[in-house]
């Protein structure tokens, strides 16, 4: 499900629900004679609410389904400004003897007319869910839109991902082409992947495999064949039985003279064969076939990452050549199925706007174009199922090379000056080179019978993963069994446990004769077994990428007995949560800015490190790192892209100008993008609201506690709940932001404040971008995709200040949030506004005490920040009006004396 509509709508019914079914809305509903209509729209609400909360857990892609999703969610915002708009006019207008209802008969005819008016948009967006069926049947439990909705999952991949002409242009160019045979049939031992992705969906992708799979030399070189679409959510039955039929088919053709001669044919053969196989049967034919025979599996349509964890792990690599090919219109997938690092290879130019490209293990140029062979590459030599492969031929001497910790992922032995300063610095690990220390600790045994768990946190792409596998492939840990697993989503204990088993465990005969075997165990079979080899030997768990403490529990029991664990996690609680200990606790950080230069240097250059930068090119690298903000993951990446491209200043320059689109669009860079956006979607539907709130403040601005956590109070995101008020709840929001490393702390001059990560606010603002939720005004802009009402703008400094596009431009008749940065001009404010809720005029220049009386207008607004207006000498006795005013700062103006009338703002909580 789309995050952006879906939690900040959960933000915005969590309020409107409350209010509409508060004593305050009954009684004006009541009194109205609109109280039926009024109950229905509360009613009806709180449906979309729960259907809210369950389509952020099912992550379900349908494109229809997320239109509904974002219909729901403004109507609610207007369903809360009408019912608040009822309240504020009902206080403002209180008289002694009618309760709380206006006394002017037009504004009982209007808020009456209103009513209705809103409760046949509420009729309406709901009656789309029937004529849809977008909300899953909880009684049948069937799959919003099973019928005609299902066309809606079918999209063109450059649509989705904004592949422009200029884009396509600079990819025909710069990316060599490959023959997809010639990858298929290559000397390369390893298991291979290679995935197929086009601009223009399936367009052309099957064709072109058909045009490899049915060769003779493929035939003749593969005992085990095989061709999958998935249709439909994953099944690993159907999937097996697809296979072993499959490979069944393949097998009995030379015996088809035969069968023939007794009447029968081959498909029907296999067909009677099939039926007689229970699972178990199933699973050691599968076993069986895939163990003995090279295999080519194509595996087509593949459309969430989870599916693919899922499905490779059937597949050994047996080192014999075996190749798997996929398909998938969603290029962030096709660059994560093959090992890391992956090339991007032009497979065939359809037209000028259609082009298949090919995302596969690298390869030398020379090797890559038309009728050239690959090279066989040299036998792998590691236990490390995750990583990727290392030859013998790059360990040498005594103990293990210093890897680059920093190498977004990839492990890259080098003895290069820049590796070992980087595996030293205290950026990367604070109290010095912990997996240096820390080596022959994790080696060394215990006499506990529990294990010591050592946890690692940090935010997505700091170099967690590759730090680690320096000290899996410990030579001080010859002795030990070894066992890496990612945590995949989502999660499934018994696949962890027999993705354990599986590299733990040797199959073999028992003692009654019978063959071990892992792949048909059952949980408890799995645990009793690794509770035994726990007993025996030895053994070092890595669990990575934890993202819940319950994750944790469901596994700690089981793996209590193992002598070492090590966990990684992006947030700080279920790190605390694995490691009982704090000295085992290590957060990762950014690196410095001198290690961050040599390490770009080092990737652009080829381990050229040492080579100067011109002036000009040093000044450009500077800017590129400077988004990159120390994260390893993105220097890496960039360095490596720019590698193969013309090391000049107007290369660089046009890099780094457009790197928040190329991040999005190129496929080499849009794994940035994608381990970065793992955090964001980790995040509960509360926090991402909170977090996409933060997108209204500039590049490097130091964010304090106390600022935003007033603005979430006044924007509803920050409610009072159960023993808890609500600056306690913003408190606990902003802390849960740094933990889980979406923020970054700032310490010593800057207070109790954070800022956000170049990266992660180039996420923050394109996802609140969307749907006109933040819209910023600045030098540059484009204001071509903005329709509709926006909720929150923002006045950069650097913008020019053109009436135009504040008066005709946008629609503000629902807009919640102005924050002005820079200079004020009197246009800004309209009387347009009437649901603005908080107004941001820190530090704004040119305002002054005559533009107030504007500002006293807005009878909605909950939060007022005049700090550092220095040309703000007195308020006017109309603040009276601002009956719903929360917060009023006023620091650092020359306000000397305020107006008696601010004793009649009940509602102010904040005077500063």
């Amino acid at each position: 499900m789309e995050a952006t509509a879906v939690s900040v709508g959960k933000a915005v019914l969590d309020g409107v629900v409350g209010y509409a079914k508060s004593a305050a809305a009954e009684e004006v509903a009541l009194q109205l004679g609109v109280d039926h209509d009024v109950g229905f729209i509360a009613d009806e609400l709180e449906m979309m609410q729960s259907f809210l909360m369950t389509a952020d857990e099912e992550r379900d892609q349908n494109k229809v389904l997320n239109t509904w999703v974002k219909q729901v969610r403004n109507v609610a915002y207007n369903v809360e400004d009408s019912l608040v708009d009822f309240e504020v006019h009902a206080e403002r207008e209180k008289p002694p003897l009618m309760g709380c209802i206006p006394r002017n008969p037009c504004d009982r005819r209007r808020i009456a007319i209103e009513v209705k008016e809103l409760k046949a948009k509420v009729e309406e967006v709901s009656s789309r869910n029937l004529r849809y069926r977008l909300i899953k049947d909880a009684a049948t439990g069937s799959k919003p839109g099973s019928t005609g909705v299902e066309h809606g999952n079918i999209g063109d991949a450059s649509g989705l991902f904004d592949i422009n002409g200029a884009w396509r242009s600079a990819m025909e160019q710069d990316k060599p082409k490959v023959d997809l045979g010639r990858l298929v049939l290559s000397d390369v031992v390893d298991l291979q992947v290679v995935a197929v992705w086009g601009t223009s969906g399936d367009l052309g992708k099957t064709f072109e495999i058909c045009k490899v799979f049915d060769v003779p030399d493929v035939k003749s070189k593969f005992g085990c064949r095989a061709w999958v679409r998935l249709m439909h959510q994953f099944d690993s039955n159907e999937f097996l039985q697809s296979l072993v039929r499959q490979f069944c088919m393949n097998f009995s053709q030379d015996k088809e003279v035969s069968l023939a001669q007794e009447g029968k044919t081959v498909g029907t053969n296999v067909l009677l064969k099939m039926e007689k196989m229970g699972k178990r049967e199933l699973v050691h034919e599968y076993d069986a076939q895939v163990s003995s025979n090279r295999y080519l599996i194509v595996v087509d349509g593949i459309s969430k990452i989870d599916e693919w964890h899922c499905i490779k792990s059937y597949f050994p690599d047996k080192k014999n050549g075996s190749r798997i090919v996929v398909t998938t219109q969603q290029v962030d997938i096709a660059s994560l199925c093959p090992e890391q690092p992956y090339q991007v290879s032009e497979l065939r130019h359809l037209s000028s706007d259609q082009v298949l490209y090919l995302f596969h293990n690298k390869v030398e140029k020379a090797e890559m174009g038309y009728g050239m062979p690959i090279s066989k590459s040299a036998p792998v030599t590691t236990t490390d199922p995750s990583s990727s492969a290392v030859t013998s031929s790059e360990i040498q001497g005594e103990g293990v090379r210093q890897p680059n910790v920093a190498d977004g992922g990839n492990i890259v032995y080098t003895t290069s000056t820049v590796a070992r300063k980087i595996y030293r610095s205290k950026t990367v690990i604070p109290d010095g080179c912990w997996a240096i220390n820390r080596e022959t600790e994790v080696g060394r045994p215990t006499d506990s019978h529990h294990a010591k768990v050592i946890s690692v946190w940090g935010m997505g792409g700091i170099g967690k993963t590759t730090l680690l596998r320096s000290v899996y492939r410990s030579q001080q840990l010859s002795g030990w069994k070894r066992a890496w697993a990612t945590v995949l989503r989502p999660f499934n204990r018994d696949t962890l446990l027999r993705n354990l088993a599986l590299q733990l465990i040797e199959e073999g005969p028992t003692g009654a004769g019978e063959k071990k075997n892992i792949a048909t165990m059952r949980s408890l079979e799995l645990a009793s077994e690794l509770s035994i080899l726990f007993g025996k030997q030895n053994c070092l768990i890595v669990l990575d990428d934890l993202s819940s403490i319950d994750e944790w529990n469901s596994m700690k029991d089981i793996l209590a007995k193992s002598r070492r664990i090590i966990a990684t996690a992006r947030e700080k609680f279920v790190a605390k949560h694995c490691s009982d200990d704090d000295q085992n606790i290590y957060s990762l950080k950014g690196l410095e800015d001198d290690v961050a230069l040599d390490l770009f240097k080092n990737k652009v250059f080829k381990d050229a490190s040492s080579f100067d930068l011109h002036p000009s090119m040093l000044e450009l690298a500077k800017l590129i790192l400077k988004k990159c903000d120390g994260l390893p993951l993105a220097i890496s990446t960039i360095g490596s892209y720019l590698a193969n491209k013309p090391k000049n200043a107007l290369e660089w320059r046009k890099l780094n100008d457009s790197l928040t689109a190329e991040l999005e669009i190129n496929p080499e860079l849009k794994m940035i993008n994608t381990a970065l956006m793992r955090s964001y979607d980790g995040l509960p539907y509360h926090l991402k609201a909170c977090f996409l709130y933060l997108s209204v403040f500039p590049e490097d601005h130091i964010i304090r506690r106390s600022h935003v956590v007033k603005r979430w109070i006044a924007e509803g995101f920050s409610r009072e709940i159960q023993h808890m008020t609500a600056v306690q709840v913003g408190n606990k929001y902003f802390d849960e932001l740094l933990d889980r490393s979406m923020t970054l702390t700032l310490e010593g001059e800057y207070g109790d404040s954070c800022q956000l990560h170049d990266l992660i606010r180039e996420i923050c603002v394109a996802k609140a971008r969307e749907d006109n939720l933040v819209v910023i005004l600045e030098e540059g802009c484009s204001l071509g995709g903005t329709q509709g009402a926006i909720r929150h703008l923002v006045i950069s400094s650097n913008w020019k200040r053109d009436r135009d596009v504040i008066q005709r431009m946008l629609d503000l008749s629902h807009i919640r949030s102005l924050t002005v940065f820079g200079e004020w001009r009197s246009f800004f404010i309209s009387n347009k506004m009437r649901f603005l809720r908080v107004l941001d005029l820190e530090h704004t220049v040119g305002l002054r005490d005559h533009h107030l009386y504007q500002i006293m207008a807005l009878l909605h607004l909950r939060y007022l920040s005049l700090r550092g207006c220095v040309n703000i000498l007195k308020l006017p006795d109309s603040l009276a009006n601002l009956r719903q005013l929360q917060t009023l700062d006023v620091r650092n103006t020359y306000i000397w004396k305020l107006p008696v009338t601010v004793t009649s703002l009940q509602k102010l909580q904040k005077l500063e």
